[in-house]
């Protein structure tokens, strides 16, 4: 069986506070978390299972610091162009795992909409409050993430921001920052049409989100017909 830990997990994440401290998942009270849980999970001989394993690693938790469930929301804002093209908030990850959409971990007793304005601030620069952005939450969900492990796993709540419809040259300006080293307004009339500009940006989708996207820019983001102007 495999079993993987980066160290990172166990130097710098316990030190800034992003992993869990304890190295033995048995000696976790489990049964808060559990109940806790957006996604159910099991715990087999104390030790906590991915409802998505086998993922490759059996023991241990890959890149990420949380035994079991970590909490996330991924902010989705988007808006159309004069032209009725659809365009999406984009970070260039820092890690190296490619483009994402803003998101991260929720603090302690945050609400994952909450989550979701506050990442997109932090890493793009776009405050939504100052844009009277429309924003949805919807259903939890586990995500394929690529440092994961049949131990910890990465579950999000996608929170669409319908932002309306404005000229392409007044898009609010991205910069990326925390954890992104590039933001950028990139058009996605349809899941195809996203993948193709992002490899005109030199970049891959996270893996992370591909099936998430692939699914959301399937539906109507924000219909054209009911949009406003601003």
């Amino acid at each position: 069986m495999t079993t993987y830990t980066h160290p990172d997990v166990l130097t710098r994440g316990v030190a800034e506070g992003w992993a869990d401290p304890t190295t033995d998942p048995a000696r976790i009270d489990w049964a808060p978390r559990q109940a806790a849980a957006l996604v159910p999970f099991e715990v087999v001989d104390g030790r906590p299972l991915n409802p998505a394993a086998p993922t490759g690693i059996r023991y241990g938790r890959g890149e990420l610091g949380h035994w079991g469930e970590q909490v996330c929301a991924d902010a989705i804002a988007n808006l159309y162009d004069e032209d009725g093209h659809r365009w999406i908030a984009m970070i260039r990850r820092g890690d190296g795992h490619g483009w994402a959409i803003p998101g991260g971990k929720a603090d302690p007793g945050e609400e994952p909409t909450a989550t979701a304005i506050r990442e997109l601030a932090e890493e793009t620069g776009l405050v939504l409050g100052e844009h009277n952005a429309i924003c949805i939450a919807l259903p939890a969900r586990l995500v394929p993430d690529p440092r994961q492990s049949d131990e910890a796993w990465m579950v999000t709540v996608p929170v669409r921001a319908h932002m309306g419809t404005r000229y392409r040259d007044l898009f609010p300006t991205l910069t990326g920052a925390d954890d992104a080293d590039r933001a950028e307004w990139v058009r996605a009339d349809t899941f195809e049409d996203l993948n193709e500009h992002l490899a005109l940006l030199g970049g891959r989708l996270f893996a992370a989100h591909r099936e998430m996207l692939a699914e959301l820019l399937a539906q109507t983001l924000h219909s054209p017909a009911t949009k406003g102007s601003r």
